[in-house]
């Protein structure tokens, strides 16, 4: 019995390991095509495999999508989490995080976004959407005890993101910081030189 166990895990390897590889296709098809370019047939040919193999590991789209988008919501949140435990400073932390999303993590986090907005949709996806939400408050939970300012921090988040993605050019973390502190009310207003008329 014991030598069939190694042929065991071996097998339960390539099988992580394959359905590994399936996801991170579904993560560039929906980077290059949207969720909407998501199919098991377009997510074979990009990882390489029959689109049986995707069918086996996920038996249905929306089973592929959740796990697609719990691969990228587990590493925004294992980032926030890392955020919480290092920094002296969890808005600035997280304000470099946002600013990511204009350079190395850019590919991420449009694939975030375009999950997301799936989510809205999809019923099946919105537990797993919710997880940046929920990182992102806890860490305004920390500085404060007010929920509307908690939700202005998660809102100046989302809004800070999308914006980022739009422009594609690197932000001032300095500013995304700055809207953050005033999302959450730690920031002294700052007179406009040029008032309206």
């Amino acid at each position: 019995m014991t030598s069939a166990e190694p042929v065991t895990d071996g097998r339960r390897a390539r099988g992580q390991r394959r359905r590994a590889e399936i996801i991170e296709a579904t993560l560039r098809v929906v980077q290059r095509d949207g969720a909407a370019g998501v199919t098991h047939r377009t997510v074979a040919r990009e990882a390489g495999v029959p689109a049986s193999l995707s069918n086996y590991y996920f038996a249905t789209l929306d089973d592929l999508l959740v796990a697609a988008l719990s691969t990228v919501a587990d590493y925004y949140t294992e980032r926030v989490r890392l955020v919480l435990d290092g920094e002296s400073d969890e808005l600035r932390g997280l304000a470099e995080l946002i600013a990511e999303s204009a350079g190395p993590g850019r590919a991420r986090a449009l694939a975030e976004r375009e999950l997301s907005t799936l989510a809205a949709r999809r019923p099946a996806l919105r537990p797993v959407a919710r997880r940046w939400r929920e990182a992102v408050s806890e860490l305004a939970r920390r500085r404060t005890a007010d929920p509307c300012a908690v939700d202005a921090v998660v809102a100046a988040s989302d809004g800070l993101c999308a914006a980022i993605l739009l422009e594609g050019a690197k932000p001032d973390v300095d500013h995304v910081h700055a809207v953050l502190s005033q999302a959450l009310g730690t920031r002294q207003s700052v007179a406009r030189k040029n008032p309206a008329r």
